[in-house]
């Protein structure tokens, strides 16, 4: 087993507090948003041989194990994270595996530099994902049903949201939701900032289920993804809960500290709650307008002591072990590549004893017998 040093990044939303707490570190007084364990070039976690990412490439068939490789190429195919948000994040979708193919392909053949802000595809890859909460953790996930929606803008009282109402009441219910968001996202941007105003006072003088509207508006005030995250689903997770994120779903996280797990890529249309380039055409032609139930997921037991998160994709597969002393030692070895995290108690890894936040990569076939008291997360592959 490898040991992980892990990078810590610090974007705007993060919580100053969140992430050095479970470390048992000193806060540094600036955001800490996301801890990255895994292969990513971005921030590759390092262990003694090397980078990760250098450690696989080195010999990807003996890291990763020759079904893996034979499955997603000689590549880790998941990223896992610790997710620490103290404001919402920018309201996104992310891409099914078709539709990425096709768009970094065009931007490609188009000469659209890698690093251009208006730039949709990094990498030809979909990026589904999944976020188990560690605290009490607030998000939105898919849309509302358009009466729901409906009924949500109405109360608020302010005039502008009328034809917004109106369209709502429309059918079909993925016409409506389409036509809405659409004409959200291109309103008149002075008219919005308006609306958007109006709507944040009455949501701050309402409480109760606008009161996550009216924290997102403080946080992006002005901006048209308030009034397009009314459209969705508000989801409070409890520690253990968990939400699956697949391709087409709106979704924006809010607040808390969570386990997040996701496909290796970095392709995010954007909706609103940002000052980064908001792509309408293209964004429309990747949202799934379909209102349903957020889907919340609690782990299955499996054998072992084992709880999984299922999901319905193959890169990642993410489950946790709750170890109480004296229940003598598990055994996880697999024949995929996978990564071990402690978030709770002292967790004994092979050699490495993990406390909340540490981990360790194990390759494919190693021996990974691990004991203690504490809570462990595991993320694999499926093949």
């Amino acid at each position: 087993m490898d040991r992980l040093d892990n990078t810590v990044r610090p974007y705007a939303w993060g919580s100053p507090t969140a992430i050095p707490q479970l470390l048992g570190t000193e806060p540094t007084g600036e955001p800490q948003a996301e801890m990255w364990m895994g292969a990513h070039p971005g921030a590759p976690s390092r262990t003694a041989r090397g980078t990760l990412a250098e450690v696989i490439d080195a010999d990807p068939e003996k890291e990763l194990g020759p079904a893996a490789v034979a499955r997603f190429g000689a590549r880790l195919p998941f990223l896992l994270k610790l997710l620490a948000a103290g404001a919402p994040l920018s309201l996104q979708v992310h891409p099914d595996l078709a539709q990425a193919r096709e768009g970094y392909a065009d931007e490609e053949r188009r000469g659209i530099p890698a690093d251009a802000p208006h730039r949709n595809y990094k990498d030809a890859n979909h990026k589904p994902e999944l976020v188990c909460a560690l605290t009490e953790f607030d998000g939105l996930c898919g849309f509302r049903t358009p009466l729901e929606a409906a009924a949500l803008l109405d109360d608020l009282g302010v005039d502008s949201l009328k034809p917004y109402v109106d369209l709502l009441h429309a059918h079909p219910e993925d016409a409506a939701l389409r036509e809405v968001l659409t004409a959200i996202l291109t309103a008149d941007p002075e008219e919005m900032t308006r609306t958007v105003e109006e709507a944040a006072a009455a949501c701050t003088r309402l409480g109760g289920a606008y009161a996550p509207y009216a924290d997102i508006a403080h946080h992006y005030p002005g901006d048209p993804g308030v009034i397009a995250a009314m459209l969705l689903n508000h989801v409070r997770l409890q520690p253990g809960e968990a939400l699956y994120l697949g391709a087409g779903v709106p979704h924006a996280y809010l607040n808390g500290l969570g386990v997040e797990i996701m496909a290796n890529s970095d392709n995010v249309l954007r909706c609103g709650l940002t000052p980064k380039h908001v792509d309408v055409p293209e964004l429309l032609r990747i949202v799934r307008f379909h209102a349903a139930d957020p889907g919340v997921l609690r782990p299955e037991a499996a054998p072992d002591g084992e709880e999984v998160y299922e999901t319905p994709i193959d890169e990642f597969r993410l489950s946790r072990y709750v170890l109480a002393e004296g229940g003598g030692p598990r055994d996880l070895t697999r024949a995929t590549p996978q990564i071990l995290l402690c978030t709770a108690g002292t967790v004994r890894a092979g050699e490495h004893a993990l406390t909340p936040g540490r981990s360790v990569f194990v390759p494919a076939g190693e021996k990974a017998e691990v004991s203690g008291s504490g809570t462990l997360f595991r993320a694999t592959v499926v093949v």
